[in-house]
C-alpha cells in the first residue's frame, strides 16, 4: 500500500468519492463529519484534499466558487486494492453472513 493511504481520512474520502462520483469539498467534509460524529478541522481537511490532488489520486475542478473533487484512475485503483486487502483480512465473502459484533 502506498504511503498516501496510511491515513484513514484519506481512505474514507476516496470511498465517498468512489460512491458519489464527485463532491464539492464542503459536502465531502460534512459527510465525513456525520460519519465520524465529530467536527473536522478545516485546515486539516483541506490539507488532506490538497495532498491527494498533489499525489495524483484526486482531480480538482472549480464550479462557480466551489472546488469539486473526483477520484482519478490511480485513486480508484488504490482504493480497490485496499478494499481487496481489507476483505481478505476480515474474511468478507459474498455468500457469507457478516459476523454479529454486538457481544
Amino acid at each position: 500500500m502506498t504511503k498516501w493511504f496510511h491515513s484513514g481520512r484519506r481512505r474514507d474520502l476516496c470511498a465517498l468519492l468512489y460512491d458519489h462520483g464527485e463532491l464539492r469539498a464542503q459536502s465531502a467534509k460534512s459527510r465525513l463529519e456525520s460519519h465520524y460524529d465529530e467536527r473536522i478541522d478545516p485546515r486539516s481537511f483541506y490539507g488532506t484534499l490538497s495532498a491527494l490532488v498533489d499525489d495524483g489520486y484526486l482531480d480538482r475542478r472549480t464550479e462557480g466558487i466551489a472546488d469539486v473533487y473526483a477520484l482519478t484512475e490511480a485513486g480508484e485503483a488504490a482504493l480497490l486494492d485496499h478494499y481487496a486487502w481489507l476483505s481478505e483480512r476480515v474474511g468478507i465473502d459474498e455468500a457469507r453472513e457478516p459476523p454479529d459484533l454486538k457481544d
